[in-house]
């Protein structure tokens, strides 16, 4: 079954978006030229994590990748991680030696697969209200700080669980901060 997870984890409404396989993938560290076959190949018949940032400079993007870097490093049967950012690669191979060199990334500056999966841009209270606030504390005591915005910096964020060409697991976020556990995250990859 597959189903949308708003905040901290109640399940919604299911969905059916299926990944465009044929499009072209540019980006770090991919196997294929092709977004369905980058995503096949990380995810080896699991579901694949791809992760949807708002920006480089964004203060929960940073935290995002840090924290899913660590998952994937420390969680057992943790899932294989596909970004997909704007940026060139230039800018994308910068940021992700600070956090992540290994990182699979595909950019997707015209924002294509953004919009194929939903995600479109925040409201102000979305980018700036009193729950971001709370969350950019967080992660400022996590050591991330802001950053210049690469792309558009009101593009809201996603989370995906992806098995073969179709979504099976999803986070929908509240605001710009919102972020899954990890244990959510692991759980929705073992329950596929």
């Amino acid at each position: 079954m597959v189903g949308n997870v708003r905040g901290r984890g109640a399940v919604v409404d299911a969905m059916n978006i299926h990944i465009p396989a044929d499009w072209p993938a540019e980006g770090l560290n991919l196997p294929s030229p092709t977004v369905g076959g980058a995503l096949r190949h990380a995810g080896d018949r699991r579901p694949v994590l791809v992760s949807f940032l708002r920006h480089f400079g964004c203060i929960f993007c940073r935290e995002m990748i840090k924290d899913l870097r660590k998952a994937a490093s420390t969680l057992e049967g943790f899932p294989a991680v596909v970004f997909v950012a704007q940026g060139t690669v230039g800018q994308a191979r910068r940021a992700f030696a600070r956090w992540w060199p290994s990182a699979r990334v595909i950019l997707d500056n015209d924002l294509r697969l953004y919009h194929h999966f939903g995600l479109d841009r925040g409201t102000v209270g979305q980018m700036f209200g009193p729950q971001v606030v709370a969350c950019g504390i967080r992660a400022a005591l996590k050591g991330n700080l802001v950053g210049r915005p690469v792309g558009d910096p009101w593009v809201m964020p996603g989370l995906f669980l992806v098995r073969g060409d179709s979504v099976v697991w999803r986070h929908t976020f509240d605001h710009a901060g919102d972020h899954p556990s990890m244990a959510d995250i692991l759980q929705a990859a073992e329950a596929q």
